[in-house]
C-alpha cells in the first residue's frame, strides 16, 4: 500500500487542461443560475439536490498551477534537441487545486503542491487566471496559504469539522489529472486517522469520494455546501484512486491558516514526552482492563511534562476532555493546542486517575531537539524464515510467498513502537519482498521509516512509521 499525495505533475497533463481565458478582475464574476432539477436528481432532506450543492461550492474551488526550475543533465540529447544546447534548466510543472476561504483573496492549498515553486497561478471557474503569492506554509501539516489580488471573489462556507460523522455524504471537488474541475461523491469513511505515516501531524478525515492526482488542495464539502476538509492524499497500491482518500479537517486547516496570517509561521505546542500506543498485550501488562489511552514512554528533562509531574509509565487518557486514542493523535492535539496554552490531561498511574493542568511550551527547533538520527524501525525485532510447517499451521494463503516470522520484540525498541508483535509474519518491507532475515534487514535499509505488510490473526495489515 502506498500513500500518495495527490499532485499531478508533467507538461503533458497541463497541456491537456484547457488554458482559461483571462479576465479583468474588476469585472463582475458570473454567478451560477438556478435551474429546475432533472428527473434523475436526488433531493436532499434540505430540499436541495446534489447539483445545487455542487453549484454552490465549485466557484470557490480553483485550479492551482505551479512551476519551478530544475537542473538538467549536461549532454542529454533529448534536452538539447527540445531546449537548445544553451538551455541549462528545465521547467517542472505541477497542478492541483485550492479553496478560496476569504473575500480578501486568501486561498488554502497543499504545501507539497507549491513547495519551491518559482511561479504560481490560480484559475477560477469564471475564467479568470491570477498570479498567486505564498503568504506562508506549514510542511508538517502539508498546508499553504496563498494570496491573489482580485475583487469579488467567490468564497466557501466553512463547517465545524468536529461535528461531521461517519456515514455523512460528502463531495470532493478538484482538478484531477488536469482535465478540469471535477465533482465526485462519497461518504465519510472514518475520522481521526493518525499514524498513517504521510505527515508529521495527522488527524485525517477518510473518505471514499474519488480523489486522484490533481485533487490535492481541493475541497471536501458536506451536503450544506460547507467545507469540512482539504483533500490531501490517497492510499493506493497502483498510485490511483482505490477508495481511500484523506482530507485535513477544516478546523485544523483554519487554525493553521490563522497562525500563518497572524504570525507568518505556525508554532507548535510542546509537552516533552515520548509516547506509544497501547496494544492489548500492553494493556494486560499494565492492568488497564482494555486498551485505552497512550503510554508515556519517556519524559524530557525540564519539559512542561516534567514540571507538571507527568512520569514514565503514566497512561494519558484524554486531552481537554477528548479521548487520547493513539500516539499520533495525541501528538497532533498537543501541537495544535499551541504555545503557552494550558491543557488538561486525565492520567492513570498505578490504577488511580488524576488530572494535570499543563502549560505547553514551544516545540524546540529541529537542531535543538535532535539527539542524533532516529533509530531504524526494525531494531529490536528478531526474525527467522517461514518454514513449510509454520505456513501449514497458520494457513497462510499461497498468494503470500516467502516471509519471516517475528520470534521476539524488545518492548522498549523501535520495532515495538512500530507495532510489530511476536508471531507476526512479515512479507514486505518498503514494498520489497522478504524471504529471510537478511532480506528483511536489507529491505528496511538504514532509514528511520518503514512500511511493512504483516500477516496477523488470519489477515494482512500494514504497519508504518
Amino acid at each position: 500500500m502506498r500513500f500518495v499525495r495527490v499532485i499531478a505533475v508533467g507538461a503533458t497533463l497541463i497541456a491537456a487542461c484547457a488554458k482559461p481565458e483571462r479576465f479583468d478582475d474588476r469585472r463582475e464574476a458570473p454567478r451560477p443560475t438556478a435551474s429546475q432539477p432533472s428527473s434523475g436528481a436526488v433531493q436532499l432532506p434540505s430540499g436541495r439536490t446534489i447539483a445545487d450543492v455542487a453549484a454552490k461550492v465549485t466557484p470557490a474551488v480553483v485550479n492551482v498551477f505551479s512551476e519551478r526550475t530544475g537542473a538538467r543533465a549536461d549532454g542529454d540529447p533529448v534536452f538539447e534537441r527540445f531546449l537548445g544546447r544553451g538551455e541549462r534548466e528545465q521547467r517542472q510543472r505541477g497542478l492541483g487545486s485550492g479553496v478560496i476561504v476569504g473575500t480578501d483573496g486568501v486561498v488554502l492549498t497543499n504545501n507539497h503542491l507549491i513547495d519551491e515553486a518559482d511561479k504560481i497561478r490560480v484559475a477560477l471557474q469564471d475564467g479568470r487566471e491570477l498570479e498567486a503569492k505564498v503568504v506562508g506554509k506549514d510542511p508538517d501539516s502539508d498546508l499553504a496559504v496563498l494570496h491573489v489580488d482580485a475583487k469579488r471573489l467567490p468564497t466557501i462556507e466553512i463547517a465545524d469539522s468536529s461535528q461531521v460523522r461517519i456515514g455523512d455524504l460528502v463531495l470532493a471537488v478538484g482538478n484531477p489529472f488536469g482535465i478540469g474541475q471535477t465533482v465526485t461523491m462519497g461518504i465519510i469513511s472514518a475520522l481521526g486517522r493518525a499514524d498513517i505515516g504521510i505527515l508529521d501531524l495527522e488527524d485525517f478525515i477518510q473518505t471514499d469520494a474519488a480523489i486522484n492526482p490533481g485533487n490535492s488542495g481541493g475541497a471536501l464539502v458536506d451536503m450544506n455546501g460547507r467545507l469540512v476538509g482539504i483533500n490531501t492524499a490517497i492510499a493506493s497500491r497502483s498510485g490511483g484512486y482505490q477508495g481511500i482518500g484523506f482530507a485535513i479537517p477544516s478546523n485544523m486547516a483554519l487554525k493553521i491558516k490563522d497562525e500563518i496570517l497572524e504570525h507568518g509561521k505556525v508554532s507548535r505546542g510542546y509537552l516533552g514526552v515520548a509516547v506509544k500506543d497501547i496494544t492489548p498485550e500492553l494493556a494486560r501488562t499494565l492492568d488497564l482492563g482494555s486498551p485505552r489511552g497512550v503510554l508515556v514512554a519517556e519524559v524530557s528533562p525540564k519539559s512542561p511534562a516534567e514540571r507538571a509531574g507527568l512520569a514514565r509509565g503514566d497512561v494519558i487518557l484524554s486531552v481537554d476532555g477528548k479521548p487520547a486514542t493513539s500516539a499520533g493523535q495525541l501528538r497532533t492535539a498537543i501541537a495544535l493546542a499551541g504555545v503557552d496554552h494550558s491543557v488538561t490531561l486525565e492520567v492513570e498511574r498505578a490504577g488511580k486517575k488524576r488530572t494535570l493542568d499543563i502549560m505547553l511550551g514551544e516545540t524546540p527547533t529541529a537542531k535543538a531537539a535532535s539527539t542524533g538520527p532516529r533509530p531504524n524501525p526494525i531494531v529490536g525485532a528478531s526474525v527467522q524464515a517461514v518454514d513449510p510447517a509454520l505456513r501449514s499451521r497458520l494457513s497462510i494463503p499461497p498468494t503470500l510467498q516467502g516471509g519471516v516470522v517475528v520470534t521476539h520484540v524488545d518492548p522498549a525498541s523501535p520495532a515495538a513502537n512500530l507495532g510489530l508483535r511476536q508471531g507476526d509474519i512479515v512479507f514486505e518491507v518498503n514494498h520489497k519482498p522478504v524471504r529471510d532475515a537478511a532480506s528483511f534487514r536489507q529491505a528496511a535499509g538504514s532509514g528511520d521509516r518503514a512500511l511493512m505488510l504483516v500477516y496477523r490473526d488470519g489477515a494482512t495489515q500494514y504497519l508504518t512509521r
